[in-house]
């Protein structure tokens, strides 16, 4: 990234001197349609040599009027307390790995009970999953067949609690969902994860049609749904009617735009300099996180099934969301992309909000369009 700030959110020293080159030109971009006007030669070698970065004013971030009450409450909710601490070992991610799949959750039994869904666990190729099935399961859909990997940046909601987004999905889209539990670091880096997604898939595609199946999943589950569907690409392994990557992480190595944009305006992961950004390290294991089957942005989309993508205007991943769904456009698959309005990373999953039943909706119509009957 060209610009970061340090952990107590102010600017470094690169941001203030970005700040000063700025200002130094500032007499001669205020000449009327300035802006308008090619650079010159020297602007031009000067912008080659450091790239401008803009000051952004401090500023109050209101909640929208735009979203529902419910959503509201959401956007409006303080940073999460302890998201800029970092664990000093692996016992120390190991800690919060287990508190954050920790027991059955109070919202998975509300979730299952309004929603109309029956869950259970298994293992399907060796690897345990939990299988969410509605009780009013549609005739069209009694053949059809979702895989889910959810998210949490590689380490975060083992167990119940990752089927989470599936049991969502089974309840608003009314499908059979399998969601895989997967190896995870600091115990299981990459490509752990992957080979247990893909022993799975290997395993449904055996006994269920792929054209009647898709693959979805949010965060780090999104990354994952893209670099499953490479490495299944490359392998020759068949590949589902449709997928959805929501909110995905596909660039470990941090370029993206909104990294910076969006930073402490997600009320989620807040920013990158948190333990987003060491969980990136931590699931590499010391691969290069431009890797593609790591961060598939830097993989080859040509040929992957159709797909739609979800994000939200505060997400900080909201740049990933936006390049994955204009890299796959570029390579000539069809691809839809919601953004809803407010929104931070992955809140479209909080449970019984509008938007959220808004966004499984229009997954599960897009995944009616494209999966056989």
């Amino acid at each position: 990234m060209a610009d970061r700030r340090n952990g107590k959110g102010e600017p470094t020293r690169r941001t203030m001197l970005a700040g000063a080159f700025g200002a130094a030109l500032a007499p001669v971009l205020s000449v009327p349609f300035a802006g308008l006007l090619m650079p010159t030669r020297a602007a031009a070698e000067a912008g080659a040599a450091m790239p401008m970065a803009r000051e952004v004013p401090a500023r109050l971030l209101p909640v929208p009027s735009t979203v529902s009450p419910e959503l509201q409450a959401v956007v409006g909710a303080p940073l999460p307390a302890g998201w800029q601490d970092i664990p000093a070992d692996a016992d120390g991610w190991r800690s919060l790995q287990r508190l954050s799949g920790a027991g059955p959750h109070p919202i998975l039994a509300e979730i299952r009970q309004k929603l109309r869904v029956d869950v259970t666990a298994d293992k399907i190729g060796g690897i345990p999953v939990f299988i969410s099935t509605p009780r009013d399961l549609p005739v069209a859909n009694r053949n059809r067949l979702l895989l889910h990997l959810h998210g949490g940046g590689y380490v975060f909601f083992p167990g119940e609690i990752g089927a989470g987004e599936g049991m969502m999905m089974a309840g608003y889209g009314r499908f059979r969902v399998v969601s895989v539990d997967y190896r995870m670091a600091p115990d299981f880096p990459f490509p752990a994860g992957l080979d247990d997604a893909t022993a799975v898939w290997k395993a449904l595609t055996a006994s269920n049609d792929p054209k009647r199946m898709a693959v979805f999943g949010t965060s780090a589950g999104g990354g994952l749904t893209l670099s499953l569907m490479l490495k299944a690409n490359a392998a020759g392994l068949p590949l589902p009617a449709a997928i959805a990557p929501g909110s995905p992480w596909v660039d470990l190595a941090g370029k993206s735009d909104s990294l910076a944009t969006n930073a402490f305006v997600d009320n989620v992961l807040v920013s990158e300099t948190g333990w987003l950004g060491a969980a990136a390290e931590l699931y590499a294991g010391g691969q290069p996180l431009d890797t593609p089957l790591i961060s598939p942005i830097y993989g080859d989309f040509a040929g992957l099934p159709p797909a739609i993508l979800t994000s939200g205007t505060r997400d900080l991943l909201l740049s990933d969301t936006i390049r994955a769904h204009r890299k796959l456009r570029r390579a000539g698959v069809e691809a839809a992309l919601q953004v809803f309005e407010g929104e931070s990373h992955a809140q479209f999953l909080t449970p019984f909000v509008p938007e959220t039943e808004e966004a499984f909706t229009e997954i599960a119509a897009f995944f009616d369009r494209h999966l056989t009957v």
